[in-house]
Formats: structure tokens, sequence, C-alpha cells
């Protein structure tokens, strides 16, 4: 009989392709989006299984006869408007432990998505997940506030898993253009630009979303002999780029391309879609170098199939194929901050995220 999976927060880029992965081989799979995401699609969608509810209302019922439940759901941009880091980010830290929580008493299996991003400004050296955390972000400070919560919650009758995935890219039928990869893909089809908003300095390890699908499908088949949170970091250790090493390998792949950077790039200076208001000055300080020898050794069968040099080789394919162009590149929906601040500026949304009825 197939495993019941359920995936809260499944209309995200992630989930989107996460979603139609478990499916595929095998499983059966129900979504819970509230829904901020749903009409960003690229490509068509299948079929979905979808029940439109915000994270924050789910109760057991919801939870009855899954076996597993995968939290995507949660805040992945900066704070907006007149709003604080806390107002935006405590409710997806509350409603993450709460969840936990009922599946702890529902003896479900607890999947939780967390960031390497964790790690944050670090020295050099490849981090393990025994060394320090210094988060940069609030969207950090989240991932790591959930990942304590859950620390505290296990025990031997309930063994999170914490996941801490390298920046994802590649194709998703709701993509985000948000993320590195992605969008420097996109802006060199779309304007013969591969355009950095910093110096390029920064080191970032990368996972291909077929890989981070992979892992999450390894955790759902494997269960962990200990009775404390199980935390690993999910990437190839030869996967850890910097930046201007990411844009060069797009270049190299977009005949007629131009490498070049925000700061003198006029045409997309004033383009905010592509701006991070995290970096500063040309600088941004989230450098970090990540070792993944733990998770070969200890989840089985898990292994990264994607090399970062094929996988952007396969997203420009999936995006040439689609004839993406700059209209459908710029679209709000396919940028997490942009949409969000729009439902909001449109009330559509309010100070609580909650949808206005």
């Amino acid at each position: 009989m197939s495993k019941k999976i359920l995936i809260v927060g499944s209309q995200g880029y992630l989930g989107s392709r996460l979603t139609g992965y478990l499916i595929d081989r095998g499983y059966h799979c129900r979504g819970i989006d509230t829904g901020f995401f749903k009409n960003g699609t690229l490509t068509a969608i299948n079929s979905e299984d979808v029940v439109n509810k915000d994270a924050r209302f789910i109760v057991k019922d919801d939870l009855e006869g899954f076996d597993t439940l995968i939290l995507l759901a949660a805040i992945s941009n900066d704070p907006f408007g007149h709003m604080s880091a806390e107002q935006i980010y405590n409710p997806s830290r509350d409603y993450a432990l709460s969840i936990a929580l009922m599946c702890k008493k529902m003896g479900i299996k607890f999947i939780y998505p967390s960031s390497c991003s964790v790690y944050g400004a670090a020295a050099d050296g490849f981090l393990s997940e025994d060394s320090p955390t210094n988060p940069q972000t609030p969207y950090s400070i989240n991932k790591l506030q959930v990942e304590e919560g859950l620390l505290a919650m296990s025990d031997q009758t309930f063994t999170p898993i914490a996941l801490r995935f390298s920046t994802v890219y590649g194709i998703s039928a709701r993509i985000r253009f948000d993320v590195v990869i992605n969008m420097l893909c996109g802006l060199a089809l779309t304007s013969n630009k591969v355009t950095l908003n910093s110096n390029g300095q920064a080191w970032r390890p990368h996972l291909h979303i077929n890989d981070a699908c992979e892992s999450l499908r390894c955790c759902i088949d494997w269960e962990p002999d200990t009775d404390k949170l199980v935390t690993l970091n999910v990437g190839r250790n030869e996967d850890n780029y910097k930046i201007i090493d990411i844009a060069e390998i797009i270049h190299s792949n977009v005949k007629g391309s131009h490498l070049n950077y925000l700061t003198t790039d006029q045409e997309n200076a004033n383009n905010d879609l592509i701006k991070d208001r995290k970096i500063q000055d040309g600088v941004d300080i989230r450098s970090y170098k990540v070792s993944f020898d733990k998770i070969l050794k200890t989840l089985p069968k898990f292994e990264c199939q994607w090399t970062v040099e094929k996988g952007i080789i396969d997203l420009l394919e999936n995006l040439r194929n689609i004839n993406l162009d700059k209209e459908m590149f710029n679209r709000r929906e396919f940028y997490r901050l942009q949409q969000i601040e729009f439902l909001h500026h449109t009330q559509q949304i309010n100070d609580d995220l909650y949808w206005v009825k």
C-alpha cells in the first residue's frame, strides 16, 4: 500500500515539483496551501489534490490518515511595508511547531525543509551540521528557531528531520526567478545579460530541485535510529561556488550574452524584481561553504544526481523550450517578495497575512 504524504505549502516552487515527483514514484499526495502563489504558473499543472487553507488553521482532522507530513509552507522573503520581522516570521515559527506537535501526538513523521543559510556569514572552510550557526536574515533566524523547537520536542516517540537545503534551482511549474541560478539564467535568455547584483565573491552551495525532491523521498522511507532531531545538510561538496563562478558558467552557455553588474547596468538598474535589498554597496555578507559528508553516510540510498553545470544546461534548455521572454520573466508572481507586497498593497491580505474576505 502506498504511503500517504501531506505536503503543507504544496503550491510553491518546491511543492509544485515535489507533488508530481512523489506521485510518479508511487506515493499518494495531498496538498494544503493558502494560495498566495497558485496563479504563478510557468507551465501547465497536472491535476492537484489541494485543500485551500492557511497553515495556521490546520487541525488534527486535516492530518488524519497520513504517514508523513512535509512542511514547506513558510515566508521566504524580507519584511515589507511597516511590518517588523517578528510580525512576519513569528507566526510561521508558531504554526510549524504546532503542526509538529500534532504529528507527534498522532504518530506522523515530520519533515522540515530548513536552509544552509543558517550558517550565514562564516569563516573559511567547510561547515558541518555541528558547526556554529550565524544567521544574517529574519528568514534564517526563523529556520533556526523552528529547528530548536523541534529539537526540544523530539524524544523516543518522535524523531523529526530537518533538511538544511542548499540554494535550490531548476525548473518547476511554479518557478522562482528570485533565486540566483534561476534569475541569472532568465536574465541571460531574455536580455543577453548575466547581471550580478553583488560583487559575486560570496560562496553558496547549490541544489537541483530534483535532488531536493529525492532527499525528501528518501526521508519518507527512512526510520532514523535516534531520539533527537536529525539535521542534515543537503547538497554536494563540489557544488559550493562563488556567485561570480555561477555567472561565468551561465555566460558560457548562452552565446552572445554579456557578464556585468547591476551597478553599471542601466537597463536593469531600476528593475526592482532583480534587486536584493539585503545587499549593500555591492557586497553580500552572507557567504558560506558547506560540507555534505553526513548525508551521504546517514541517509540510505541518497546521492545528488545533478551537478551545477548539468543543472544549468537543463534549466536553460527548459526555459528555451517554453520560449521564455521578458514579459514572462518579469511576471510578479515568480518573485516572492513582490507578490506578497502586491497582495498586501492591494488589500487582498492584511497585516497578519490573512486573506481579506
